[in-house]
């Protein structure tokens, strides 16, 4: 064949394949048999390895799995990926009404609702037309790329049908058949089984081998549009359909809902449906159809104020409580947990439950050998719901908790106005172990590599005693420990040392002062700016900054004068740890009266190079200015980033003031 004829047939295989897979895979109507399907994939597969050259990145034969990945990538998302909060009853979804209501000034909002998938939350990127880019949520602002793993994912289009720049959220997961196989196989491996699909659609994607991704067959429904620029969508449900017209795939029992009633309707609708599914989901999820009211009800620290997610009753079953266990959590306060008979629950395994505290124990009248009734409250963390009195035979044992502490021994208390006993010995080996584990965590320090199992091993080996020891961590060292390859340890070490460059908020909320939450982290960072200026910080001035009440002020304080925490402030910047904030400065009374964007509306549009939409968003606003979604004549100002589509072309034709971002960086730093 020649080498245009062979150009040419690629083409015609790869539209003809690219248009199969979209019947089979995304609207469940094949139009082909499989096997005529595998010969032409055959055919396609053997006439790119002749002419390597016309092989591209978006082909149907690249689905199969690239090489092995040595780590996968962090990714900061254009638009952060937040959580929703929840609704378990009726009650709860009127209030959401209520206050949705409230937040649009009376106006009668409509709502889409969706089946709330449960799997792994990720984001797929766009540039025009072609997949460039996919990643999971992460914390919300930073994920990983797992690009390689979702292209694996046959209803994923490699290229949509328009040549669109797009970024689309949505929930790749496994159906209960794939993960059935799955499991089948790995008992036949004699390999731990997976506990649920959830965790089973999450390893695959998490899989540094592709390969094994590709065998897992995966599935995906994309739920929302996080970024594009089109004004002519206007509703949530119209992006639903824009999205499907694009090919591809989103879920078809989503519904348009006029009143909170026809809300509530399909919610119980499903509760009865939901086990005839071929797939997992975990409750309804609520939108505000309207784009405009969504941007005018805005979103909490936490969550959109335009949506929430009706979490299912929890499902409720029977066992027996064989013992309980003691575990010493970072901050020292000694939790009891029940020890059960392995059952099932919700689609997961369950071996343990949270018994809270002692009071709770007494208070529902448990004793060891009890039959238990278990349930998993919001479908996530197990607990004891109550004991079944008539099944006693009188054997049960009374529990009562311990005096000193079961992991140093030191003597228990029980602080005032607390429930909770706690160990209060800085040097207990379990709040020592709990604390490294908080310190590297994602919305902490981040550091890849280091998960609970190799704290666990360092501390073991007396490599480390507190979080400055990371720092000083050698390669032979690392070597020496179980399942720790030469590659595994290097990107540890290399991890390690790119956390010395983090903000402070990252380093303040890792050092686990009581009270202190990422959201408050951030704001001392903010403030203060330097840790040596919230260390010299007394009790009146930390009450001044917004968000900082009485129990938190007096927390840091008393942190802050610690012997050995200014030991250790010490010792990290000697290692080279940063204690500086480095984000968007929060500007004085004067800069705001002073600020171009006081009282102003602003419109970010296009790919910011140097900063990212979040960055640029809280700037604005911080100097006094608002910022929207749309340009309208109410528009003051649009900041135009690259690739900046039709919000550009518009500011334009109405002759609203347009700055390019290094404009507005120089505005913003002057």
């Amino acid at each position: 064949m020649e080498k245009h004829e062979a150009k040419s047939r690629i083409d015609q295989l790869r539209e003809l394949l690219n248009d199969y897979g979209h019947h089979y895979y995304v609207l469940d109507k094949p139009i082909v048999s499989d096997a005529e399907y595998d010969q032409l994939m055959q055919e396609l597969i053997s006439l790119e390895q002749q002419h390597p050259e016309f092989l591209t990145d978006d082909s149907p034969s690249v689905r199969i799995g690239g090489e092995p990945l040595p780590f996968f990538d962090k990714v900061q998302h254009d638009v952060p990926m937040l959580s929703l909060g929840n609704a378990f009853n009726e009650e709860d979804l009127r209030d959401f009404d209520r206050r949705v209501k409230q937040g649009v000034n009376g106006a009668e909002p409509t709502y889409s609702c969706e089946l709330k998938i449960d799997g792994l939350a990720v984001s797929l990127k766009y540039e025009q037309g072609k997949f460039s880019r996919g990643a999971t949520r992460g914390d919300g602002s930073v994920g990983e790329d797992i690009t390689q793993n979702l292209k694996t994912i046959r209803s994923i289009p490699l290229r949509l049908k328009e040549d669109v720049t797009l970024e689309v959220r949505g929930e790749a997961f496994m159906p209960k058949r794939s993960f059935e196989k799955l499991n089948e196989a790995k008992e036949a491996a004699g390999e731990e089984k997976f506990a649920n699909p959830r965790n089973a659609a999450a390893g695959s994607l998490r899989q540094l081998d592709p390969k094994i991704a590709a065998k897992r067959n995966l599935d995906i429904f994309l739920y929302s549009l996080g970024r594009i620029e089109n004004d002519q969508i206007t509703s949530h449900h119209q992006a639903l359909n824009y999205l499907q017209d694009l090919g591809l795939k989103i879920n078809q029992e989503n519904r348009h809902c006029k009143t909170i009633d026809e809300v509530i309707e399909y919610v119980q609708s499903w509760v009865e449906k939901r086990p005839d599914l071929p797939y997992e989901i975990d409750g309804i999820v609520i939108k505000v159809d309207e784009l405009d009211q969504q941007k005018t009800l805005g979103f909490t620290a936490k969550s959109p104020r335009w949506a929430i997610a009706y979490k299912f009753p929890a499902e409720e079953v029977v066992t027996k409580l064989i013992g309980i266990d003691l575990n010493v959590g970072r901050t020292g306060v000694v939790t009891p947990t029940a020890l059960l008979e392995p059952v099932t629950v919700a689609g997961t395994t369950v071996k343990r439950a949270s018994l809270h505290n002692e009071d709770l124990i007494r208070e529902k009248d448990i004793k060891i050998g009890d039959s238990v009734v278990v349930k998993k409250a919001g479908d996530i963390i197990p607990e004891v719901v109550n004991v079944l009195l008539e099944l006693r035979t009188g054997e049960e044992q009374d529990f009562h908790m311990p005096t000193h502490c079961p992991e140093c021994e030191s003597e228990l208390v029980r602080l005032e106005g607390e429930v909770a006993l706690r160990c209060i010995n800085p040097k207990c080996p379990a709040q020592i172990r709990e604390g490294l584990t908080h310190f590297v965590s994602r919305n902490a320090m981040n550091i890849d590599g280091l998960g609970e199992r190799v704290i666990a091993q360092l501390f073991a080996e007396g490599l480390v005693e507190d979080v400055a020891d990371l720092y000083k961590l050698k390669r032979e060292q690392l070597l020496q420990l179980e399942r720790m390859g030469e590659k595994s340890v290097d990107n540890l070490l290399s991890a390690i040392e790119a956390t010395k460059e983090n903000s402070l908020e990252k380093l303040l909320f890792g050092l686990g002062i009581r009270f202190v939450g990422a959201k408050a982290a951030k704001t001392l960072a903010m403030h203060f700016e330097t840790i040596e200026a919230l260390q010299e910080a007394d009790y009146e001035t930390l009450k001044a900054v917004n968000e900082i009440g009485e129990k938190m002020a007096n927390s840091i304080v008393n942190y802050f004068q610690q012997e050995e925490v200014i030991e250790l402030i010490n010792e990290l910047k000697e290692l080279g740890v940063s204690m500086t904030y480095k984000g968007p400065k929060l500007p004085s009374a004067e800069d705001v009266q002073e600020s171009p964007f006081l009282g102003k509306t602003v419109v970010l549009t296009g790919k910011l190079a140097q900063l990212t939409r979040d960055e640029a968003k809280e700037k604005v606003e911080a100097l006094g200015g608002k910022v929207t979604g749309s340009v309208s004549k109410k528009t003051d100002l649009v900041i135009a980033g690259e690739d900046a589509g039709s919000k550009l072309e518009k500011a334009k034709q109405l002759g609203i003031t347009v700055w390019s971002e290094e404009e507005f960086i120089q505005e913003t730093t002057s």
